[in-house]
């Protein structure tokens, strides 16, 4: 039996076939929405980009652009959406690290002010280790008269002039000499 397919019949198109990239391309650009943008996303962009080379290189035997547009575009928007997630789980928290270090250096930095201007208002005014200094007796050893503040938002005790001074945040500590 040697069956022999009929030529088709004039004015008559065979359906175009629509390609199997285009499919997968929308089927994983849709479920990398869903949440599978890690793993569906670039499989994704990768069947419709071959969509799309399989459609224009057929000459009209396959169809699916539509398809493959909408895989693309799906796709693309999930494995971006992905990246940045990535990109923020790795900076946001170098990021309030970096913050918390910066504010603990300054605060650091003021109670060195604030301990050198103690012994400073101790040696001008001949006062006893046991002595404590207030506030506005110290002004006048800073820049612009102004007592410096913890940018964390702690609060600064002064303690005794022999007795370095202290923030209440914990991990703010003077380093001993």
């Amino acid at each position: 039996m040697n069956a022999t397919v009929p030529p088709p019949l004039p004015g008559v198109h065979s359906q175009p076939k629509i390609s199997a990239y285009a499919i997968w391309s929308f089927v994983l650009g849709i479920l990398s929405l869903l949440g599978l943008a890690c793993f569906a996303g670039i499989p994704g962009l990768i069947c419709g980009h071959l969509a799309l080379c399989d459609i224009r290189e057929s000459n009209g035997r396959r169809s699916g652009q539509g398809f493959a547009m909408a895989g693309l575009v799906t796709s693309y928007i999930s494995t971006t959406i992905c990246v940045v997630g990535l990109l923020a789980a790795i900076i946001v928290p170098n990021y309030i690290k970096a913050r918390e270090t910066s504010m603990r250096n300054a605060c650091i930095n003021n109670l060195q002010m604030i301990d050198a201007a103690k012994d400073q208002w101790a040696s001008e005014h001949q006062k006893q280790a046991t002595d404590t200094p207030t506030e506005s007796d110290l002004l006048p050893y800073f820049d612009n008269h102004q007592f410096p503040h913890c940018p964390a938002g702690g609060v600064y005790t002064i303690g005794r002039d022999f007795d370095p001074p202290a923030c209440s945040i914990t991990n703010h500590i003077l380093p001993p000499d």
